[in-house]
C-alpha cells in the first residue's frame, strides 16, 4: 500500500508540473516524492521537487537536508558547503544530515573527517547499518583493512543479511591474509544462515582462489540446491570442473547452463574449448559454430575455429576464420602475428605486410617483428621500402641479422658500396651466421668471400 500510495503521490506531482498547478503537500509527502526520484537516480525532478517543497515549507530543514543530498550528486561543493553551514547548528542530531555531511568530506578525499561525523551520528542509534558500512568503506580508502572488517563485522551484526558487509568481509580477510580466520567467519555464518546464497556463493570462492576445487563445488553445489536458476555459479563450477581436467563433467555443468541463458554465445564457446580439450574436433568445431549463431561478431569462436581448421588441414578455412575474428579486435596482437603467419604460410605475403606494420608500431622492442616485416618486404621486392624499415629497426636493435638483411636490400637495389658496408658490419657482429644468410641470400654469397678476402689482406 504505501508503495502504491507514493506513487501515486508522485503522479500527482507531476501532473501538477506537467500542467503548470499548484497543489498542497505536506512536509511527508514531499520528502516521500524526493526519495522516491532519489532513489529512481532522477535528480532533475528530485530538485524540481525540492524547490517546490522549499517554497511551500522555507523552513523545512528535511527538504533542505534533500537538497543537500542533490548537491553533492551534483558535486556542487561551494554550495554544498554554505548550505552544511546554514543546517549544522540545527540539525546535528539528524540522521540524514550526518550522513550528508559525512559524504561531503568523503568526496572531498578526507576520510578521516568523515569517519569522525559517522561515528558522531552512530550515538544517535539509528540507521547503524548503513553507518558501518560508510566508516569501513572510509578506512578502505585509508588502506587499513583492519579496521574496514571491524565496521563491515558490525554492520553485519546490525544486519545479518546484508550481503555488501559479508563479500566486504571476505575482501578485507583477504588483504589481511587470514585465511583461515576468513573459512572459520564464514563456517559460522553458514552455521547460522545456511541458506544464505552470498555465503556459499563466497565459500566457493574462496576454495576456487586457493585451487581447491573440490571444496569449491561442494560450496556452489549447496548455492545451486538452494537456487538452481545462479547461472553464474554454473559457470564457476565448469571451472573447477575444467581445472581439475574433467572436461565432459565441465561440459555437463555448461549444458545445465544453456538451459537458464539468454545469451548462449559464450557458454558454447567455453563448450567447444572442453571438447577440443578432449580431442573432439568436429564437436568442438559443432561449439564454435553455434556461439556464431548465437553471437556471428564473436571473435573468441572465429579464431578458435582457425585453430581447429589449421590442425585439420583447412587452411584456407583457418585463414578466413583468423581473418573475421582480427577485423573484429584489430588491437590483438596475438591475432595480427597470427593472421601474419598464415598470411604467409598461403604464399599471401603482401596482404601480410599490413599485419606486420602493426606489430612493429605496437611492440618496437620486439626484434623478430622487425626481422619479419623486413624479410616479407624483401620477398615482394620491395627494397627501398625494407632499407627504410631495417635503418628504423637498427636503430631499436643492433643486430648482426638486420645487417645482412640491409646488404641484400642494397646489393639488389646495385648500390654495392653501401651493400658491402653493411655486410662487414654483419660480419664484424656475427660471423657464425654468415653460412645461413648465404643460403638465404643468394646474392651476398660472393660478397661475403670479397669481405673475407679483403680482411685476410689487412692482415698480411
Amino acid at each position: 500500500m504505501e508503495e502504491y500510495f507514493g506513487n501515486e503521490l508522485v503522479k500527482k506531482f507531476e501532473e501538477m508540473m506537467e500542467n503548470n498547478d499548484e497543489f498542497y503537500f505536506d512536509t511527508e509527502e514531499l520528502e516521500d516524492i524526493i526519495v522516491y526520484y532519489l532513489e529512481l537516480g532522477d535528480f532533475n525532478y528530485a530538485d524540481m521537487a525540492v524547490n517546490y517543497g522549499l517554497k511551500l515549507h522555507p523552513n523545512s530543514l528535511d527538504i533542505k537536508i534533500k537538497r543537500l543530498e542533490i548537491l553533492l550528486e551534483w558535486e556542487e561543493y561551494s554550495t554544498a558547503k554554505e548550505l552544511i553551514d546554514e543546517l549544522k547548528g540545527a540539525s546535528m542530531e539528524h540522521t540524514d544530515f550526518l550522513v550528508c555531511y559525512a559524504k561531503y568530506y568523503s568526496n572531498l578525499g578526507n576520510p578521516r573527517k568523515s569517519i569522525e561525523i559517522c561515528k558522531k551520528a552512530l550515538t544517535l542509534e539509528e540507521e547503524e547499518n548503513f553507518l558501518h558500512n560508510f566508516i569501513a568503506d572510509e578506512y578502505v580508502n585509508l588502506g587499513d583493512p583492519f579496521n574496514a572488517l571491524k565496521h563491515y563485522r558490525k554492520a553485519l551484526k546490525e544486519d545479518p543479511t546484508d550481503e555488501y558487509s559479508l563479500e566486504n568481509c571476505m575482501v578485507c580477510f583477504s588483504d589481511l591474509n587470514k585465511s583461515e580466520e576468513a573459512i572459520a567467519f564464514l563456517n559460522e555464518y553458514l552455521d547460522e544462515f545456511p541458506y544464505s546464497e552470498t555465503a556459499w556463493f563466497e565459500y566457493g570462492q574462496f576454495y576456487f582462489n586457493r585451487k581447491n576445487y573440490d571444496e569449491a563445488i561442494r560450496g556452489y553445489d549447496y548455492l545451486l540446491a538452494i537456487n538452481s536458476n545462479s547461472v553464474g555459479v554454473y559457470a564457476n563450477k565448469a571451472a573447477c570442473y575444467e581445472a581439475l581436467g574433467q572436461y565432459q563433467k565441465a561440459i555437463e555443468t555448461y549444458e545445465e547452463m544453456l538451459e537458464l541463458e539468454y545469451t548462449k554465445a559464450f557458454t558454447f564457446y567455453k563448450i567447444g574449448l572442453c571438447n577440443k580439450a578432449l580431442k573432439q574436433p568436429i564437436l568442438a568445431l559443432n561449439s564454435f559454430q553455434k556461439s556464431l549463431r548465437e553471437d556471428p561478431q564473436f571473435y573468441l569462436a572465429m579464431m578458435e575455429q582457425s585453430y581447429l581448421y589449421e590442425e585439420m588441414g583447412g587452411m584456407s578455412e583457418a585463414l578466413h576464420f583468423a581473418k573475421e575474428a582480427t577485423q573484429l579486435n584489430e588491437n590483438n596482437l596475438d591475432y595480427q602475428k597470427r593472421l601474419a603467419f598464415l598470411f604467409i604460410d598461403s604464399g599471401k605475403f603482401e596482404e601480410s605486410l599490413s599485419c606486420l606494420k602493426k606489430l612493429v608500431d605496437a611492440e618496437p622492442s620486439r626484434f623478430y617483428n622487425w626481422y619479419a616485416y623486413s624479410e616479407v618486404l624483401m620477398l615482394v621486392g620491395e627494397y627501398e621500402d625494407a632499407v627504410t624499415v631495417l635503418n628504423r629497426a637498427i636503430k631499436k636493435h643492433h643486430r648482426a641479422e638486420l645487417f645482412y638483411q640491409l646488404s641484400n636490400c642494397f646489393y639488389n637495389l646495385k648500390e654495392q658500396d653501401k651493400g658491402m658496408e653493411s655486410l662487414q658490419k654483419a660480419l664484424e657482429l656475427d660471423p657464425s651466421l654468415a653460412k645461413d644468410m648465404q643460403k638465404k641470400y643468394p646474392f651476398i654469397k660472393d660478397e661475403v668471400k670479397k669481405v673475407k678476402a679483403n680482411k685476410v689482406k689487412k692482415k698480411n
